[in-house]
């Protein structure tokens, strides 16, 4: 048996005992973004990851998604694992039809993998472009795995960085197939919400076919508070961002939980306060139903009622 392997140093495990949130989630709730460590003994880490985490496997994914009330996960293959999908794809099979997943794939994947992928519950493929995270893919090859994915009605998942929208926008353009952007394009929060920078990832949602996550405001934050010791207020500084991308796309507009939370280094949140963020963000019922209802189940769940 391969011994494990340490987590990196200074790691931040998820948080083991979240609140029971004060604001009640509307019934049919999805969970857009959230991913699988492991168990590392069933499920090795990939040799070239750039992290090693803690495990977070799906009895404790579960676990969460029960006592937030959330009804549903999209889980999104992360990093640590590199393209073997198969703690994604074991719990997506584990969840039934309460779980959809998102993969990361080679370029010479087979249509037949690609099939059971879809067979599993897998609706999407992610392009990571934050350097820190992996080393950036060459835009043929993923255009390339687009061109596969097209025909099974997939889209692809877009991580990057806002600083780096304008050299990727074009490229991004290009994709024959719907986007998906995580955590609202990681915005630099100190610029003003109305100023050039995300006013242009604003443009690029209104320009193309986008949806766009909601998401990871205690990642995004720089003034906080954070969402710990009872705070139902807090990442204020992201507010604003958040709200004008649910105002200017409601009907194109995702959430998550980002459990477990890769990579985190200030600071671990309680997921039951970050439950608590939502409707900061959102702030009328029509925009919360859109947001982690009506949304994602028209994408994930097309036909299929709550």
């Amino acid at each position: 048996m391969t011994p494990l392997s340490p987590k990196t140093p200074g790691w931040l495990d998820w948080y083991r005992n979240p609140s029971t949130p004060a604001f009640r989630l509307p019934p049919g709730t999805v969970d857009a973004h959230c991913h699988v460590f492991g168990p590392q003994a069933d499920f090795p880490f990939a040799p070239e990851r750039k992290y090693t985490p803690c495990d977070g496997g799906k009895e404790e994914l579960f676990a969460l998604r029960d006592h937030l009330g959330v009804a549903r996960n999209v889980i999104v293959q992360a990093t640590c694992h590199g393209a073997d999908n198969s703690a994604m794809v074991d719990a997506v099979r584990a969840a039934g039809n309460r779980a959809r997943g998102i993969a990361t794939v080679r370029p010479d994947i087979s249509e037949g993998e690609l099939l059971e992928l879809d067979a599993a519950g897998v609706r999407g493929v992610r392009f990571n472009f934050v350097r820190r995270l992996v080393d950036t893919s060459p835009e043929d090859d993923l255009h390339t795995i687009a061109k596969k994915v097209a025909p099974l009605g997939w889209h692809v998942v877009l991580y990057f960085e806002s600083v780096d929208l304008p050299e990727l926008e074009g490229f991004f353009g290009s994709l024959p197939v719907p986007l998906v952007v995580d955590h609202m394009g990681r915005p630099d929060v100190t610029q003003p919400v109305d100023g050039p920078q995300f006013t242009r990832f604003l443009r690029f949602v209104d320009g193309n076919d986008v949806w766009v996550k909601v998401s990871c405001p205690e990642r995004l934050s720089v003034t906080g508070p954070a969402a710990l010791d009872g705070e139902r207020h807090a990442y204020t500084d992201v507010v604003p961002f958040g709200r004008r991308v649910v105002e200017e796309f409601p009907d194109r507009v995702l959430w998550g939980t980002d459990w477990p939370h890769p990579n985190l280094t200030g600071h671990m949140p309680d997921d039951g306060l970050l439950v608590d963020h939502l409707p900061q963000v959102a702030v009328t019922a029509e925009q919360r139903h859109k947001l982690l209802v009506a949304n994602p189940m028209g994408l994930y769940w097309p036909g299929e009622s709550v």
